[in-house]
């Protein structure tokens, strides 16, 4: 199997104290990385980290993970320019807010797109170079590789491709404003299967497809027939690997409730999402607000505490957006705060994996507010930690998980009433309905898992490949018996003679 994505599962970074090893922050690696280890094979991704050439081998190649390694990491090499238009440029102020219902505006620029065209194509020659058959699995991830399948295609086409989309894909009209819509069709039309989160998604590039290309759709099995090859849509909820047995929690170096001095019998509000204008964190915010506006009584007593995991700093959006929240956070702590008494708490870094296991299992709800989200694996994460199946989580409506897990407070992000209304009433939920709610989400994450997610997806390209190889067999038998059939039957002239000489009467 390849795999191929834009983060990397490893990292090397150059510290005072030499190069250390670090796996990146991000719901990809962390769903993927347990794939990767089970599977075997070459995970092929971008090299960003400051001591990566470093530490590869003549052939861009590492084995991880470190200590036991399982797989091959193959890292491809991008210049400064080349990732601020590939990844900054084209993928995130393009195709990013394109398929998110967030309303930011998405900038195309010709030069961005350049950029991205000739990463995609870097990376489908490293797919090449890492086959070890004519006909490999390649699994390609995500948005920052639309034209990678093609691309792989034309050079392998023998190859089962498996592409899977894990942000939101926009209906007709909104994705009709691209430039390069039919490019961006055709490239991903190069899989085999292409993979969304929800019906919803491939229901929307269906309609695409439709609408800007010459096919042929069928909605009875979510087929496209294209270029002379069909591609099926399917859908696989990505989930987390459901830890095996209870583990322990290592202590944070900076518990919340202690970095917020809240007493003994005070509630804990925890959200954690990356710094991203497409997470409702502005509005999260106000409506925390609102909640100590209009029911004072919780004065005191609530504390919000909120990771926001820097992201793409590079782009101006995302800078204005982490200066907008700083802003309200310090306005509310200004207005609410007392002598003993900080309401919360706005930590815009990276946290260990332990760390958040440990926030996840200190609060007592926690928050999900996405503007739009293909799934959210933040949600599945906080479930999974709650042993004691108490604890509540409210899940915005539109995030994929909200299919998932109905047990959930279902909320409209855009509604700041209805946010703070329900903070409240997850503050008041009885701990017998906050057991009964958890036990059946726990349940649901439990069994659907990552490894169930990569099963049905790994399952449906393998019955793809097998058929694929009975067909060329099939047809290689029948191409022979033409070739046999020729060879016995006579020669026309031959005929022709015969049916003469039959027809001409003795002398």
């Amino acid at each position: 199997m390849i795999l191929v994505s834009n983060r990397e599962p490893y990292m090397h970074s150059m510290q005072p104290d030499g190069i250390r090893c670090e796996m990146p922050a991000g719901g990809l690696v962390s769903a993927l990385e347990p794939i990767a280890r089970g599977c075997g094979g070459t995970w092929i991704a971008h090299g960003s980290g400051s001591a990566d050439r470093e530490t590869v081998d003549a052939n861009d190649r590492l084995r991880v993970p470190p200590g036991e390694p399982s797989y091959t990491l193959r890292r491809v090499w991008l210049s400064e320019e080349e990732e601020k238009g590939y990844y900054l440029g084209y993928a995130n102020e393009s195709l990013w807010p394109l398929c998110h219902n967030a309303f930011v505006r998405p900038v195309f620029r010709q030069q961005d797109w350049e950029h991205y065209r000739t990463v995609n194509a870097r990376f489908a020659d490293a797919v090449a170079q890492e086959a070890r058959s004519e006909a490999p699995m390649v699994i390609v991830q995500d948005y920052h590789f639309a034209l990678l399948p093609r691309m792989i295609r034309e050079r392998l086409p023998n190859a089962t491709i498996v592409t899977f989309w894990h942000i939101p894909w926009p209906n007709a009209e909104v994705f009709g404003i691209c430039p390069h819509a039919a490019e961006l069709l055709d490239g991903l039309l190069g899989s085999d299967i292409i993979g969304f989160q929800v019906p919803l998604f491939r229901i929307n590039l269906i309609d695409c497809v439709e609408r800007t290309l010459e096919s042929r759709v069928s909605r009875e099995d979510w087929s496209v027939r294209y270029g002379g090859k069909t591609s099926r849509n399917c859908t696989y909820p990505i989930s987390i690997a459901w830890p095996a047995r209870s583990e322990p929690v290592a202590v944070p170096a900076l518990s919340a409730r202690k970095s917020l001095d809240m007493k003994a019998d005070a509630k804990l509000i925890l959200a954690v999402g990356r710094l991203d204008y497409t997470k409702g964190i502005p509005e999260f915010l106000a409506a925390f607000e609102d909640l100590l506006l209009r029911y004072p009584e919780w004065r005191g007593r609530i504390h919000l505490y909120y990771v926001a995991a820097p992201s793409r700093g590079g782009v101006e959006s995302y800078r204005n957006l982490r200066r907008q929240c700083l802003k309200i956070s310090a306005a509310i702590n200004a207005r609410f705060e007392t002598e003993d008494y900080k309401p919360l708490q706005f930590m815009d870094e990276h946290f260990a994996r332990d760390d958040l296991r440990a926030l996840y299992r200190e609060a007592d709800i926690c928050a999900v507010p996405s503007l739009h989200d293909g799934m959210n694996l933040v949600a599945k994460e906080f479930v999974a930690e709650r042993e004691n199946s108490d604890g509540v989580l409210i899940l915005s409506r539109f995030a994929g998980a909200a299919q998932e897990l109905p047990e959930a407070l279902a909320v409209n992000p855009f509604d700041i009433a209805q946010l703070a209304s329900t903070l409240k009433a997850a503050l008041e939920m009885p701990l017998v309905e906050q057991g009964e709610r958890m036990h059946r989400m726990r349940e649901t994450v439990r069994n659907k898992n990552i490894y169930r997610w990569a099963g049905r997806m790994l399952e449906d390209a393998v019955r793809l490949r097998s058929r694929k190889r009975l067909l060329k067999v099939r047809t290689a038998a029948q191409e022979r018996g033409r070739r046999r059939n020729l060879r016995t039957q006579p020669d026309p002239a031959t005929l022709n003679r015969a049916r003469n000489d039959a027809n001409t009467p003795d002398p």
